[in-house]
């Protein structure tokens, strides 16, 4: 079985890798140091590592530089991955012989087919059927399919507090992990605004733009709900679903 090695300081990004690899007979064991990696990495001897750029002591360049040095894993592939990628970023990621850099937040999509390149992955085993969950049920995607379903509504998309996407149901015309990412963005400075002026955290907000309204709706301190609709008369049933979703969400995220 092949093993991959995940290194970042976020639970939330280690939460997606796993997420992304769950039935496709991986092992994922995670470090949420620089420290921390170079003892996994001794110990575990993955076939691949994911390592983020930024962490609070090895950065991930030094890790990379650790694993290409190293006398028995220099082949092991090492994917960086950053919040910035620019020419500098790709610059040092060549030089410590990084294997590819990964912006984020990412998809699942993408982080796995950033892997496939570097260690081909069996494909996901086909998962039993089960029965929906109750109330709302069927998982994140059924939950988020009832919010189209109602006249008007265009699209939803779930993210966590980092803005990493975790399910959406817009597959065009909307970018589904820049919406996701703007929505924790501007959930997160909403919290601070509450806190500062004594409201406590948010709820939810409603913004109106020239072709239509997206309703935000945070699902704990998890994640945030971003659904978008082009019919300001379907607002009513939105924030009525919502109220019923979000204790279903909470449980599946």
């Amino acid at each position: 079985m092949a093993k991959v090695l995940v290194v970042d300081d976020s639970v939330s990004v280690r939460k997606v890798v796993e997420r992304a690899l769950v039935g496709r007979q991986i092992e994922v064991v995670s470090a949420a140091s620089g420290t921390e990696a170079i003892e996994r990495i001794e110990r575990e001897e993955p076939d691949v590592i994911v390592c983020d750029v930024v962490m609070p002591d090895k950065d991930g360049y030094e890790i990379c530089e650790f694993v290409k040095s190293h006398p028995r894993l220099s082949r092991t592939p090492v994917l960086l991955i950053s919040g910035i990628v620019n020419d500098a970023v790709r610059a040092r990621a060549a030089q410590v012989r990084s294997d590819d850099i990964l912006g984020k937040p990412f998809s699942a999509a993408d982080l796995v087919k950033k892997l496939d390149d570097l260690l081909p992955l069996p494909p996901p085993a086909a998962a039993p059927q089960a029965a929906p969950a109750p109330g709302v049920g069927g998982g994140l995607r059924a939950i988020l399919d009832a919010f189209v379903a109602i006249d008007g509504v265009q699209w939803a998309v779930l993210a966590d507090r980092e803005g990493f996407l975790l399910e959406t149901t817009a597959e065009a015309g909307v970018d589904s992990e820049a919406a996701g990412a703007l929505a924790a963005c501007l959930a997160e400075s909403s919290d601070g605004l509450g806190r500062e002026l004594g409201r406590g955290p948010l709820n939810g907000m409603i913004l109106e733009f020239d072709k239509g309204l997206v309703v935000l709706v945070s699902v704990g301190t998890a994640a945030i709900l971003a659904v978008g609709f082009s019919e300001p008369s379907a607002l009513g049933k939105v924030r009525y679903y919502a109220r019923k979703a979000v204790p279903e969400l909470l449980r599946a995220v």
